[in-house]
């Protein structure tokens, strides 16, 4: 599990919230926290942030602060091997008072290249929030079953009750095209059916997973892979999407939006990516 969180220090109007809260997931956690400050260390930078601190909760494990110039890209992704962190905190950015689901291409850049999970807040709040609904994907994929665990072990640490696994089906493997009334009931069948199999895949995956004290649901949804999830999760006001970070990006997917693109050009929610 977590063991050791990285959290980017930029003074801006987003700090507290983001400090507050992932002071709150360490602890909840317990994970030792590390900040850092991309810029120049100054005596008033230094007052800030030990002002925010103690304001914050009692952070029970230790709070180690590093104060790095150069490029925030890769100040930041050498910091997470250098202090062998587990996981990533990015802030989605605030432009002209409004929240932008767009994190921007640091963000971007960090998501895609760091060697750690991420998680990307859109929603910090300086008061404390109860996480109810983790959304994860339930996609075919090798690391799908150790992104399902983690989800479980996750929102154990966090109290979360309750989790919906998305099974992304493409729309492709539907063959029947709807002309009338006949093929329409024939894409209907062909759609249960390939609904019953993916049920079939996520159960086999939870037979070894602890789902205990949690009420968990499946949803079949057929579309394109990344908007679909993103899109349910939205709807469904979900707290938390727990996606699989990509395997290495191909030329192709440099060209061809790949599924968790289309997660970081709209944040649907908080989304915490596994890697």
């Amino acid at each position: 599990m977590i063991q050791k969180i990285l959290i980017g220090i930029a003074f801006s109007p987003n700090l507290k919230a983001n400090l507050f809260e992932a002071i709150r997931l360490s602890n909840m956690l317990n994970a030792e926290l590390v900040g850092v400050h991309v810029g120049k260390k100054t005596k008033e930078n230094q007052d800030k942030l030990s002002l925010l601190l103690e304001e914050a909760d009692t952070l029970n494990t230790s709070f180690k602060t590093i104060w790095k110039e150069g490029n925030p890209v890769d100040v930041i992704l050498n910091t997470c091997t250098e202090e062998s962190i587990d996981l990533l905190i990015l802030g989605a950015l605030q432009k002209e008072n409004l929240l932008k689901y767009y994190v921007g291409s640091i963000a971007r850049k960090l998501t895609r290249k760091a060697p750690c999970s991420v998680l990307l807040m859109i929603k910090p709040s300086v008061n404390k929030l109860q996480c109810n609904h983790i959304v994860v994907n339930g996609l075919k994929d090798d690391k799908t079953k150790e992104t399902i665990d983690f989800a479980f072990r996750f929102s154990n640490r966090i109290s979360c009750k309750k989790i919906t696994i998305v099974e992304e089906i493409n729309q492709t493997e539907v063959d029947t095209k709807v002309n009338d009334d006949t093929s329409l009931r024939k894409v209907n069948i062909e759609k249960e059916r390939l609904k019953k199999r993916e049920d079939l895949r996520v159960k086999n995956i939870l037979k070894g997973i602890d789902c205990s004290n949690i009420n968990i649901l499946t949803q079949s949804i057929f579309g394109k892979r990344g908007y679909s999830i993103g899109h349910y999760a939205k709807v469904k006001r979900a707290d938390l999407l727990i996606m699989n970070a990509p395997s290495k990006l191909s030329l192709i997917d440099r060209i061809f939006p790949h599924d968790l693109e289309h997660i970081l050009s709209e944040l649907p929610t908080d989304v915490l990516i596994v890697k």
